[in-house]
């Protein structure tokens, strides 16, 4: 199946990075996290000749929603999200008060996104990852080799805690038992700088690296105990039987 045409819209005063997930056969296209330039957003898909039919949020931290109002008048699109983050979706302006913003009330969210649902753009599916941490309701959007991961993950660096609703503890296990499982290929499509990939991360990202033989699995690099483990255990996320200690267990 063709890869999904993606443009990448980095905006507002936060540097957000809007995302327009298009089928290059369909022209069908979803707006991932539209932030504060709303019309930036619909030039684009207007340029590209693309029929939006969808807002999914990854988080409602209002740097990631506060074009959807502008976009659902615009278009009329059903917006999703985690019904986790509903209460910071419902204080968007109260957000923004705190940084000296008006932004305008987005409208009530069309459904909810929940783990492990699939959507769709034209023949294009991701599945809905529930990655919370940097907020309760956080999601990732994964399919085609892309994981649209919002405030989690960062090339070198992971999401803030210190908001309301941060959970450092979550962060890092959202990060090390659900994102770090995903194949090393994996292009990961941030919420703010520039893309990574999952085995880059797991490498070289200081907050959250991972070291084949000492905490992760030698086949597929997800986290496992760090310490050697005997050879009747499996690695928990792809069975391979890990070559370290004595045998004596």
């Amino acid at each position: 199946m063709p890869a999904p045409d993606v443009a990448t819209l980095t905006n507002g005063a936060f540097a957000e990075n809007c995302y327009i997930v298009a089928d290059a056969v369909t022209k069908q296209a979803v707006i991932v996290d539209p932030g504060e330039e709303a019309q930036l957003f619909l030039a684009r898909i207007h340029s590209e000749g693309w029929t939006p039919t969808a807002v999914w949020l990854t988080h409602a931290h209002l740097d990631h929603v506060a074009g959807v109002a502008a976009v659902k008048a615009a278009t009329g699109v059903p917006v999703m999200l985690h019904p986790a983050d509903r209460s910071l979706y419902d204080h968007v302006p109260e957000q923004g008060a705190m940084f000296g913003l008006d932004v305008e009330a987005p409208p009530r969210p069309d459904g909810d996104l929940a783990d492990g649902q699939e959507l769709s753009v034209g023949a294009c599916r991701f599945e809905v990852l529930h990655t919370p941490g940097h907020t309760p309701g956080h999601v990732t959007f994964l399919g085609h080799g892309l994981a649209l991961a919002g405030d989690v993950l960062f090339k070198g660096s992971i999401g803030r805690t210190d908001l309301p609703g941060g959970d450092s503890a979550a962060l890092v296990n959202s990060i090390r038992k659900r994102l770090y499982t995903l194949p090393d290929t994996t292009t990961v499509l941030p919420g703010h700088g520039p893309a990574t990939t999952i085995g880059e991360e797991k490498r070289t990202n200081p907050f959250v690296r991972l070291t084949p033989g000492v905490d992760a699995c030698l086949k597929c690099g997800a986290e496992v105990r760090p310490k050697p483990w005997g050879c009747k255990n499996p690695c928990p996320n792809c069975g391979f039987v890990y070559p370290l200690g004595d045998c004596s267990d």
